[in-house]
């Protein structure tokens, strides 16, 4: 400890600037002054020279107490204030609550010098959290220093914003950051780009629109900043890594680059170069790679390097290749590096030494998937680590045993992870294992016994802590049943024979969640049970609630197993001794149970009718509308109550009734544009003044505290809950399985265990005898004969428990369509060096597969085919021009390395010059808005060619299908494939039962949009009869603005619309030189985004639109120095993003 608080003092001169006019006893602060040091120095060593944490406390409070005078006496100069709050820092530190000098410490970081300004940051960025309620005072004093000319106020401005800056606030400072990635010092852009990463993190949406500028950031110069791009670019391959194919011969180039030191020794750690920079490099390359053949085969040799480079004995080596070979086995296989990463597993596992251990056993579990023969290789290794003494170690071994369970080993494995539960204390191992055996026990139970036994350990072991999941999916298994109805009848039977033999050990003490999982079952299934008479049954439950451990919920699951049995007896002792006992408990609840007990045993018709046997899983009608209190509500109206309002309207009327403080920022804020900028409460936008600016989204206006602002009623622009927050979904993204690569490209067949020669077997010993055997239970089933079942990968095996759900559930069918931007990105903009052409046009970029329905044919013939021109590159000549531009080594951090590519214009399509027939819109859809008719796909007998019609009220696709033959085609038949984004009106399908030669057939589809997205794929398929039944499969691109449509309205109207409307966003955009006032801005809208221009009142401008078929959505404009400020208001949360985004890109483009 003393050699911490040694190094801690030595580093406080450097922080604190002793060497500052007055620091000394010859500066200013005269002789008799302390330095800034020696008085927190004199604070450290006071603490560590105490004995106890009273006496801590004791002083820290003495200090606090010192230093709030200190702080807030108004002769204490900034110098002084920086030295106290250094103190306080320290304080806050050790876990004491200093809250008296947060707002000093915002005065320090807005008013001193450098020196100063660096621990008033510093000391903000401790202090408060992204929710802080004195965060809003902090924006003008961060948008003034990311002005600043003096680079390191702009440094901890970056810094600041990019450590505690929520959401709310992005908007204000955003503008100014992007201007950062464009200064001329390497370490502004760096902070910059960090910036936006965590911009990028908790509001996606408010920097789509610059994702160029992170392509130029990955280029840049600075291998700093092409390091601090890379954290944004994994977290977005993570979620679409179609998109960024094109960017896979560049990232293998820096690979390549970083791995032959090509970068300066400062990146190099421990002579390994670069090393956490290759580990994002691999893991965005195993993203990817991830089945994808022609991105894998660019990696190959790369990940080659790395394995061969990664040499040296460090700890960070091990890391890179652990990272080496998970890339490896997640991109297409290649043979050659599969058997070289499977050597370095084994290093691993074989290794000495606990932490290479651990790494291989973790590396095994991830590569089992794909091949399972290193489990097998490796099997004695594993048996060893069952019963290492680290717990670490026996953990990532069930781990891996849980990854090769399989109908065959499932009872060896569950009772070795049970093994573990009995003696594990720590909770996370007990939630993790004891879903993994619910799981197995479901997907692999040998017989219903087995089953029953398994459950009842996992509930008596994992106690409470286990997730509600488990006990609540096993009482639905029960309830619903499986396939047959002899198994359903068994395992309910067993289930409440075994749940009696429990409940006969009187003292044994179960967990809660384990007696409530015997009471349902009890209750639910009692009758099952011929030869128990229920009263027996009734006495037992009689007994737990006698029991002082049973909690009062786990009692309330007891009275309703009780009421339950008692539907079905005639007359029950018992249950009159709990209705006498339990009328008089403290518990109301228990209390209304029992009368409700009572009531119902007067009347047994009525509560077998209520409480029929076995329909736990019977649907129930639910009134959601409450129609029953409908002659309530009107005799109240009748004496003149007051008609409901909803809660947005109630909180809009109180909020106009109260004086309100405006938090908005100085520099871009909503400034009223009339006389009457004071007044209170928040007005609609039709009289253009916003004197609050008050959501009405938001319900939160709790009281304070006393000794803090007074806000009640008031929504704060950038306080705690955020200005007008928008709610996002938060959908969690499951994981999917990951598909496993054909056995035949694995480095061989996996074969069963040898056996062992006589005369080994002679010498083993009997240790080693078990342990052998242990093996052979263990990894049976792991043969290439075997019918393995892998968890986590495709399971052919027949489910022990298939449910057979009697609850109507809706399923909702959602196709993984192909992404036609990553298609057309990956031939137009194969490196970063090349400038992208845009293909990204709501007429449709699609990807189209021609698939025949041949059995000895598996060939797919791809075609890309651009819609806007009538000619495309021909793929040939887009590889010699590709290969032509690959980013350079040398070239990659220099300057001047971004090279113009552009198409030829002659390259023409083969494909399109096959086509002689050119189908036309239908007159009578002539006159409507539409587009051009261009091509979707073909083959040698049929054209597909696309129109789209943009009516008031929907979206109608018109498929023109073209016989290119002679002779006629037959059953033609045309199938688009319902997303979650878009729905079919009507029929998704249209039949053609003949196409006569040289002739053009055409249908209509009328398209909603379901789920609110900026641009996604509508996948389709059309299938013909010729020589041979053949199949085509395409996509078409919509956008968002094939669903928006004007919405007429008068001011008033949107006024009254505003106010009732709760999700918004807000955000400003740079205005160029051409839209240099608010009507030629309101023009680009009105006519590219199909507004509607409602209202201009001098610099304020309010539009409207409409999602179709009826979804509102209200836009309000106002320009200010320069900008443009945008806000959206409508009842469907996603839509204003959306819109953001379009209005972005078009301010952009024009």
């Amino acid at each position: 400890m003393s050699d911490v608080v040694e190094r801690t003092l030595s580093a406080l001169p450097g922080l604190l600037g002793q060497h500052d006019p007055g620091a000394g006893p010859g500066g200013a602060g005269g002789p008799g002054r302390v330095s800034a040091s020696s008085r927190l120095g004199s604070l450290i060593r006071s603490i560590t020279a105490l004995t106890s944490k009273h006496e801590e406390e004791k002083l820290i409070q003495q200090e606090l107490t010192s230093l709030k005078a200190t702080v807030s006496a108004p002769s204490t100069t900034l110098r002084l204030m920086k030295e106290c709050m250094v103190r306080l820092i320290y304080c806050e530190m050790l876990g004491y609550e200093s809250s008296f000098g947060y707002i000093h410490a915002i005065k320090l970081a807005q008013q001193g010098n450098l020196l100063e300004k660096r621990v008033g940051y510093l000391a903000v960025s401790l202090f408060l959290h992204e929710n802080h309620e004195l965060l809003l005072l902090l924006v003008n004093t961060v948008v003034k220093d990311l002005q600043s000319t003096n680079l390191v106020e702009v440094c901890m401005a970056l810094t600041v914003v990019s450590q505690i800056f929520p959401r709310e606030m992005i908007p204000a400072v955003l503008p100014l950051i992007e201007d950062k990635l464009q200064h001329s010092k390497e370490i502004i852009r760096r902070k910059a780009v960090q910036a936006l990463y965590k911009f990028y993190l908790i509001a996606p949406n408010q920097v789509q629109h610059i994702h160029d500028k992170f392509r130029k950031a990955l280029c840049d110069r600075d291998a700093g900043v092409m390091a601090a791009s890379l954290h944004i670019y994994l977290q977005m391959i993570k979620e679409n890594s179609s998109g960024y194919k094109d960017l896979t011969g560049s990232f293998v180039t820096i690979l390549k680059q970083v791995v032959g030191g090509k970068l300066s020794a400062d990146f190099n750690y421990h002579s390994v170069p670069a090393p956490w920079l290759q580990i994002q490099l691999l893991r965005i390359l195993g993203l990817l790679g991830k089945d994808d053949p022609r991105t894998s085969e660019l990696m190959y040799d790369v990940l080659d390097e790395s394995l061969r480079r990664a040499e040296i004995n460090h700890n960070i080596t091990y890391a890179i290749l652990f990272e080496c070979v998970q890339t490896i086995y997640t991109i297409h296989p290649k043979s050659e590096l599969l058997e070289k990463a499977a050597k370095c597993i084994g290093k691993f596992v074989l290794s000495p030494k606990i932490n290479l251990k651990y790494l291989g056993l973790k590396a095994l579990t991830y590569v089992i998937q794909q091949d399972p023969n290193l489990a097998l290789q490796h099997q004695m290794t594993i048996i060893e680590c069952l019963d290492h003494p680290d717990p670490i170690i026996k953990r990532e071994t069930l781990e891996l045993l849980y990854r090769i369970t399989n109908g065959q080993n499932v009872i060896v494995i569950v009772q070795k992870m049970l093994d573990y539960l009995k003696e594990s204390q720590e909770e996370y191992a007990i939630i993790s294992l004891v879903g993994k055996i619910a799981e197995l026990a479901e997907k692999y139970a040998p017989n219903n016994e087995w089953f029953i036994q398994t459950m009842n350990a996992v509930f008596s072991v994992g106690g409470d802590v286990i997730h509600s999941d488990i006990p609540n999916n096993f009482l639905r298994l029960l309830a619903e049943g499986f396939d047959d109805e002899k198994e359903d009848h068994q395992l309910r039977v067993y289930a409440v024979q075994s749940y009696l033999a429990l409940l006969e050990e009187e003292d044994k003490l179960y967990p809660q969640k384990f007696l409530q999982v015997m009471s349902w079952v009890l209750g639910e299934y009692f009758s099952l049970v011929t030869d128990v008479d229920p009263e027996v049954i009734l006495t037992k439950l009689h007994s737990l609630l006698k029991k002082t451990f049973v909690t009062s919920e786990t009692k309330a699951w007891i009275m309703a197993a009780v009421t339950k049995i008692a539907s079905h007896t005639l007359c029950s002792k018992t249950v009159d001794e709990i209705i006498q006992e339990l009328s008089s408990s403290l518990d109301t609840c228990l209390r209304q149970y029992a009368f409700e007990l009572k009531h119902l045993c007067e009347d047994k018709a009525l509560m077998k009718t209520l409480l029929p046997f076995d329909a736990s899983c019977s649907d129930l009608v639910v009134d959601a509308s409450l129609s029953f209190l409908d002659g309530f509500v009107a005799e109240g109206l009748a004496h003149g109550a007051a008609p409901y309002k909803p809660h947005h309207q109630r909180q809009e009327e109180k909020l106009s009734q109260e004086k309100a403080l405006n938090f908005e920022p100085y520099g871009l804020s909503f400034a009223s544009s009339v006389s009457s900028s004071g007044v209170t409460g928040r007005q609609s936008p039709t009289g253009l003044s916003f004197g609050s600016d008050i959501s009405g989204n938001s319900a939160e206006t709790g009281h304070k505290e006393t000794n803090t602002l007074k806000l009640e009623g008031v929504r704060k622009l950038w306080g705690k809950e955020g200005y007008l927050p928008k709610k996002e979904n938060k959908t969690g993204k499951e994981n999917e399985p990951q598909p496993v690569p054909c056995g035949s490209l694995l480095a061989g067949q996996v074969g069963e265990a040898p056996a062992l020669q006589p005369e080994q077997g002679a010498s083993l010993s009997e240790e080693d005898k078990e342990k052998q055997q242990l093996a052979s239970t263990l990894f049976i089933g792991l043969g290439s004969s075997a019918g393995v079942s892998l968890m986590g990968k495709a399971d052919t095996a027949t489910q022990k428990f298939k449910r057979k759900s009697k609850i109507t559930e809706t399923q909702q069918l959602s196709e993984e369509a192909s992404d036609f931007q990553a298609s057309a990105a990956s031939d137009f903009d194969p490196l970063l060096d090349t400038v992208p052409v845009n293909v990204e046009d709501s007429e449709g970029s699609l990807h189209t597969r021609l698939r025949k329905a041949s059995p000895s044919s598996s060939d797919t013939v791809e075609d890309n085919l651009a819609f806007e021109t009538p000619q495309s590159l021909r793929k040939s000549v887009l590889d010699d021009r590709i290969s032509a531009n690959r980013l350079s080594q040398s070239s990659l951090f220099a300057d001047g390395n971004i090279e113009i590519f552009q198409p030829s214009s002659s390259a023409q399509c083969e494909s399109a010059n096959k086509t002689p027939l050119v189908p036309s819109l239908p007159e009578e859809l002539e006159e409507l808005p539409h587009s051009e008719v261009v091509g979707l796909c073909q083959s040698d007998a049929l054209a597909l060619h696309l129109c789209k019609v943009w009516t008031d009220d929907s979206l109608l696709l018109i498929v023109f299908v073209s016989n290119k033959t002679t002779s006629a085609l037959h059953a033609v038949n045309l199938v688009f494939e319902e997303t979650e984004h878009f729905q079919i009106l009507e029929s998704a399908t249209s039949h053609f039962p003949v196409i006569e030669a040289q002739s053009v057939e055409h249908c209509q589809k009328c398209v909603r949009m379901n789920k609110v997205c900026t641009q996604a794929i509508l996948p389709a398929s059309v299938s013909y009869q010729s020589e041979m039944e053949t199949c085509l499969e395409f996509s078409v691109a919509l956008s968002l603005m094939d669903f928006i449509r004007p919405m007429e309205m008068t001011t008033e109207d949107f006024g009254k619309l505003w106010l009732s409307l709760s999700n918004d966003v807000k955000q400003n955009i740079k205005m160029s030189s051409c839209q240099d006032s608010l009507s030629a801005a309101l023009d680009t809208l009105q006519q590219k985004l199909k507004l509607h221009r409602v209202d201009v009142i001098g610099n304020e401008g309010i539009l409207a639109c409409q999602l179709l078929p009826s979804v509102p959505c209200l836009l309000h404009c106002r320009t200010h120095s320069g900008m443009l400020a945008l806000w959206f208001r409508s009842p469907c949360a996603a839509l204003p993003d959306g819109l953001l985004y379009q209005c972005q890109k078009v301010m952009e483009e024009s």
